[in-house]
């Protein structure tokens, strides 16, 4: 497993930062989001869905997830409201995870038996106007390339 950390990252920063992942994703990617309230999991998402020309991307709160258009797919998952795994299952994750789109999943936390083996993870700290620390874990080759690339344009 492969980490990165990125400390002090303004909210400009953090949406450059998802901007930035977008470009890297491929079929059937899955990140999942870590954080408090304001953290800033939507507003990572919203720019990672920009870079990728989807717009008007809101929380999926209470719809648990929002499916948008491109090539391939981007599913939005909150998992916020949920206790488990069993409780994703039973809206039909199976299919979101067959179907090769990009899935990216707020609010991990809350189903942690359903995460796929082979994933990033973005642990996000810090919320309101204060800045945002960015932890980074890949579980497999493909997110760990990624990380890669990051740091190489971080240094």
């Amino acid at each position: 497993m492969k980490t990165l950390t990125l400390h002090k990252l303004s909210e400009p920063a953090l949406e450059a930062l998802g901007a930035r992942i977008a470009q890297s994703l491929f079929p059937g990617a899955f990140l999942a989001l870590f954080g408090d309230l304001g953290a800033g999991k939507t507003t990572f998402t919203r720019a990672l869905a920009a870079a990728r020309g989807i717009r008007d991307v809101t929380s999926p709160t209470f719809t648990i997830v929002h499916e948008y258009g491109g090539e391939p797919p981007l599913f939005h998952f909150d998992a916020y409201r949920l206790c488990a795994g069993d409780e994703l299952y039973a809206i039909g994750f199976e299919d979101y995870l067959s179907r090769g789109g990009i899935i990216v999943m707020e609010w991990c936390e809350n189903v942690m038996d359903a995460l796929p083996p082979a994933r990033l993870e973005l642990h996000l700290a810090g919320s309101g106007l204060e800045p945002r620390t960015a932890a980074f874990s890949a579980f497999g080759t493909r997110y760990e390339a990624i990380l890669m690339e990051l740091e190489g344009g971080s240094q």
